[in-house]
């Protein structure tokens, strides 16, 4: 779990630490607490003048034993607990975007282009900004797009067909796109059709492989929904078979994930006249 902490909470820390400690000189550990001494206006460099050595989190607590021989008290910005996961500052949101956009750039000159041409200056930033959609799986949880309704004396086939995706293997980085078809026979609740799409959608903007999709709609559906049965068809052209490899340029790959009554011969027939 990642945590970042906004810049109102930041602000609201440092005014409350000015009001503990009034006219106080601050002295920031470096590199944290050198940020957020420079936010109380009162920070020195000479830790001999200091009056409060700040830092911006308090972890295992080892840092603040090591500054413990300068007699002086050590406050944090922030405690973080045993429950706490990994814990951002906001100024570090633009040093990890500048890391990912560095290592786009090493990328571009091992293959042996100028990254200074006009063309190329600004493609670190763009390639990173085209993530946030491309792989903006990883940051949904699917159980937050169902809505789920009383069937009422709806017993029958749900289906939603041709409905396109786009994803990126994760053999080779490169995209794989087409169609998934996914029906299911609710028990005793239902979802709006739309819903459907947005789980495929959260599964497949990932670094995947076109198996797992299927597999990973279907589970979640007869999960979430404790329905009779679910299928997943996925029909797709993957540019690792149509720009390098065998280059084959019009294959189709064909995978289908198929749970509970959908196993069955009659329904899962069924199920494939209503997708062709």
């Amino acid at each position: 779990m990642k945590t970042i902490l906004p810049w109102a909470y930041i602000y609201q820390r440092i005014e409350s630490i000015k009001e503990q400690y009034p006219l106080a000189k601050f002295y920031g550990i470096p590199r944290g607490g050198q940020i957020a001494a420079g936010l109380t206006g009162r920070a020195t460099l000479d830790i001999l003048e200091a009056d409060v050595i700040i830092d911006d989190i308090k972890d295992s607590g080892k840092t603040e034993e090591r500054y413990s021989v300068y007699g002086k008290p050590v406050v944090h910005l922030y405690t973080k607990d045993s429950t706490d996961g990994w814990i951002t500052f906001p100024w570090e949101l633009e040093d990890e975007t500048k890391d990912k956009e560095d290592l786009v750039i090493r990328q571009i000159e091992a293959l042996g282009e100028d990254i200074t041409r006009d063309g190329l200056k600004d493609t670190g930033r763009r390639v990173i900004k085209s993530w946030a959609h491309l792989y903006s799986g990883y940051g949904i949880n699917p159980k937050t797009l169902i809505t789920a309704f009383e069937k009422d004396s709806y017993d029958q086939m749900i289906v939603l067909k041709n409905c396109e995706f786009y994803s990126t293997c994760e053999h080779h980085m490169l995209p794989f796109f087409g169609k998934i078809h996914i029906g299911y026979i609710p028990k005793n609740k239902v979802i709006g059709i739309s819903k459907l799409a947005r789980v495929a959608e959260c599964f497949s903007r990932r670094l995947q492989i076109q198996e797992r999709i299927g597999e990973q709609v279907t589970d979640f559906i007869m999960k979430e929904l404790d329905a009779l049965g679910c299928g997943c068809i996925i029909e797709a052209q993957h540019f690792c078979m149509m720009a390098r490899g065998v280059e084959k340029q019009n294959s189709i790959m064909v995978t289908s994930s198929l749970k509970g009554r959908f196993r069955d011969e009659a329904v899962r027939t069924e199920f494939l006249s209503f997708i062709k």
